[in-house]
């Protein structure tokens, strides 16, 4: 028998306990509005996808093709269009999330309006979005199952044997996915992080992505003055969210541990080591310092460190921080990774700037001498130019082997006069392997883009305006827009179902019966699409 017609028995059974007064009740019906909202909370979300990263990270170790995706959402609406053409086009959701971006919170859905990415967001938006980007993926799967329930009606009036389609009922993959939700730096002390991993967490985060900035001067990771925190505050942080997943009950929930150290050269405070070769001895080591052989030599105001036997002053600026040594870049992204992997972090992100497959696995190889299963959710980020950085490493890599590069201009290779060059193609060729190259040999077990919806959302509409305000007029919508979705099957195309209302006539007629005053009627113009 399958599940779904255990739960119309188990609620049949359950009705005729209410002598009657449930006689409005359909126990089919129940049983499918059961069916089409798995999850009941947040929580529930949260466990269940807590489990499909582990999995996915457990699969990933034994095997590096196994990597996993997502691209990064900032509504619902765009959350579930994804997982819809996902599943669509893939058949599965395995390997595939949703990412959360704190850049994409602040530039589109602050109440202040659009806000660069430095924290200046209300944190409460954060949760806000995990919890709507689930309410629009269980929506998907009560659609989708709302469609499966239709043939089973259809495949009984017909007298028919609805086996499997009960089988694919009960065997239905939801469109719920695993969200790697960004934190920022934790927007304040490790309070003020644990709170808000809570809200997260109850939304239905299963993943939280932390970054070792200083949570009162963060900065988007592609942009400069960038300011560290030590090991120390970091890990107090990571701590809070461990202490948020456990308090929630989601025991395995997962902490990425992002380092921005390899563009961050200044940090705001200086650790107190309270023995040699510490954790704060090690972050204090990096420090830009100057050897001070005589009190004559110090300022009013100037600190001073013993370091190696030597009475040191480290370098500081006029707004108070403090400077690290240049080129520490990369040894100081190896120490965060290896603290933060040893202090209860479960994935790490290294913000680079470039995608550049032998970077990344330099650091890898590494951290992964000490800590041997590191890996990595590395951001493919817009904010590459990936076009000229690509070509340049092709340019770089035929120079170095000897071949005549006299034709090309490095500097301006990212002209449109180069884009069917040889170049060009191996540089194409190189990116689109780049997350397997990536993944098989740097160590990455999750690929995602911050905001590319941001990108195709400006790149459509600029298409669209285009047209329809100019020559094109009403022909740049319909053959543009609404004829693709037609030819390409997309179900937005019907969009006042996508917004629920097939839904809301189904529940409608359980709730009212014959009475029920449907939208569906041969007056809908949707009707039209059935063709």
């Amino acid at each position: 028998m399958s599940q779904f017609q255990q739960d119309i028995d188990a609620i049949a059974t359950l009705k005729s306990t209410h002598k009657g007064t449930w006689e409005g009740i359909n126990p089919d019906f129940a049983a499918r509005m059961k069916a089409q909202n798995r999850f009941k909370t947040g929580l529930d979300i949260a466990r269940y996808t807590a489990a499909i990263m582990r999995k996915d990270m457990a699969e990933y170790d034994a095997d590096p093709a196994q990597y996993t995706q997502s691209l990064g959402c900032w509504h619902g609406f765009v959350g579930q269009q994804k997982m819809l053409a996902v599943k669509k086009h893939q058949g599965t959701t395995s390997k595939s999330y949703l990412y959360l971006s704190g850049w994409m919170v602040a530039a589109l859905r602050s109440e202040f309006g659009p806000l660069p990415d430095q924290s200046m967001h209300e944190k409460t938006s954060v949760a806000s979005l995990i919890e709507e980007l689930y309410t629009f993926l269980r929506q998907a799967d009560a659609q989708e199952l709302g469609k499966l329930f239709k043939q089973l009606d259809e495949a009984r009036a017909q007298g028919q044997d609805t086996t499997a389609i009960e089988q694919q009922i009960d065997n239905f993959e939801t469109h719920v996915v695993p969200i790697i939700a960004d934190i920022d730096a934790g927007f304040g002390n490790e309070e003020a992080t644990y709170l808000l991993a809570k809200k997260m967490i109850e939304a239905g985060a299963c993943c939280i992505q932390i970054e070792n900035q200083v949570s009162d001067a963060k900065q988007c990771g592609h942009q400069d003055g960038k300011v560290t925190v030590p090991h120390e505050d970091f890990l107090a942080k990571i701590n809070a969210v461990r202490y948020a997943f456990l308090e929630l009950g989601v025991d395995d929930g997962v902490i990425v541990a992002r380092t921005d150290s390899l563009g961050a050269g200044l940090t705001q405070k200086i650790p107190v080591s309270t023995q040699p070769g510490d954790l704060a001895a090690k972050y204090n080591a990096f420090l830009d310092t100057q050897e001070v052989t005589s009190i004559d030599e110090l300022e009013e105001g100037d600190l001073t460190l013993k370091q190696n036997n030597k009475l040191v002053k480290p370098v500081r600026l006029p707004n108070g921080l403090f400077r690290f040594k240049a080129d520490t870049g990369v040894d100081r992204v190896v120490l965060d990774c290896i603290t933060s992997l040893q202090h209860g972090a479960d994935l790490l992100w290294i913000e680079t700037e470039k995608p550049h497959v032998g970077q990344i696995a330099e650091m890898v190889n590494a951290i992964r001498e000490v800590v041997p299963d590191a890996k990595l959710v590395y951001n493919n980020s817009p904010s590459f130019n990936w076009t000229l950085n690509f070509r340049q490493q092709v340019f770089d890599a035929w120079q170095q082997q000897g071949q005549d590069v006299s034709h090309y201009d490095r500097a301006k290779l990212m002209s449109a006069q180069y884009d069917e060059t040889e170049l060009a193609l191996e540089a194409d060729q190189r990116i689109q392997s780049f997350q397997q190259d990536a993944a098989r040999e740097a160590g990455i077990f999750h690929h995602l883009i911050t905001l590319p919806t941001y990108h195709t959302t400006a790149l459509s509409t600029d298409n669209l305006a285009k047209g329809y305000f100019g020559e094109e007029g009403m022909l740049a919508y319909v053959k543009g827009v609404q004829r693709k979705e037609i030819r390409e099957g997309l179900a937005c195309v019907k969009h006042q179902a996508m917004a629920g209302s097939d839904l809301g006539d189904t529940h409608k007629e359980y709730f009212s019966g014959e009475a029920a005053l449907k939208a569906s009627g041969d007056d809908n113009t949707m009707n039209q699409f059935d063709v």
